[in-house]
């Protein structure tokens, strides 16, 4: 009797060579609008040493029984997501920093904490497997949220408008995308953790149950992160305050 087959496949490093086609591609569009691809290009290098180096990082991390590192983690995660998500606004970043640090602590934090001790009830609270995959997915939410809010609130008061409404505007400019994937969502994508369950061969109905728990922190956090973030701001600041 033949073994069933893995439902998913091993990828050959040769075989992942082709997922840079569709990449080289934009980068010859950005090189042919004159654009510049150097800043593309160190995002992708940057990408890939990272990602290979957390592999091997999170296979000691999983196996660890010490709630203390994966507070560890949690804190150095928390840390490097506020700092990128300030890069829109580098000229200012060590200002904006703490309030930043803050938004997303506040935000992604309490949501994370709501999901896995509230929805998921994990036993021990701090399992890395589960604690450390969602924390990521959570504070990566939170930090574009923020990067996207504080973006749009500085170029609104850059262009004159007040805080009071570029405020406004930043939240709801902040939020389009989360927004979209809930309109998306089912329709046009089946999101990763939705999509990697019914790969493993989890049924779809349990899969989905866990991708409206992903939404809802996503959601949460990012309306939570963005929206303090954007009152720690004192109305005080004026436009020329913009970078």
């Amino acid at each position: 009797m033949l073994a069933a087959a893995p439902l998913i496949p091993l990828i050959p490093l040769s075989n992942l060579l082709f997922a840079l086609v569709p990449v080289l591609v934009v980068l010859a569009i950005l090189y042919r609008w004159s654009l510049g691809s150097r800043i593309a290009v160190y995002a992708l290098v940057r990408m890939v040493i990272q990602l290979l180096l957390i592999g091997y990082v999170l296979t000691s991390i999983f196996q660890t029984d010490q709630s203390l590192v994966v507070a560890g983690v949690l804190a150095v995660m928390l840390f490097v997501a506020s700092w990128i998500a300030l890069r829109p606004v580098a000229g200012r970043r060590r200002e904006y920093y703490w309030k930043a640090l803050v938004a997303i602590v506040v935000g992604g934090g309490s949501t994370l904490l709501l999901v896995t001790q509230a929805v998921l009830e994990l036993d021990p609270w701090f399992r890395p497997r589960v604690v450390i995959p969602l924390a990521g997915m959570i504070f990566a939410n939170s930090m574009n949220t923020v990067s996207l809010a504080a973006e749009r609130l500085f170029s609104e008061m850059k262009n004159g408008v007040a805080y009071g409404e570029a405020r406004r505007t930043a939240l709801k400019a902040a939020l389009i995308p989360i927004t979209n994937s809930l309109f998306a969502v089912g329709l046009v994508s089946l999101p990763g953790m939705m999509t990697g369950q019914i790969l493993s061969g989890v049924s779809p109905l349990i899969a989905v149950r866990y991708q409206i728990m992903v939404m809802c922190m996503a959601y949460g956090s990012a309306g939570i992160s963005s929206a303090i973030f954007l009152r720690s701001v004192q109305p005080s600041a004026t436009p020329s305050a913009a970078p």
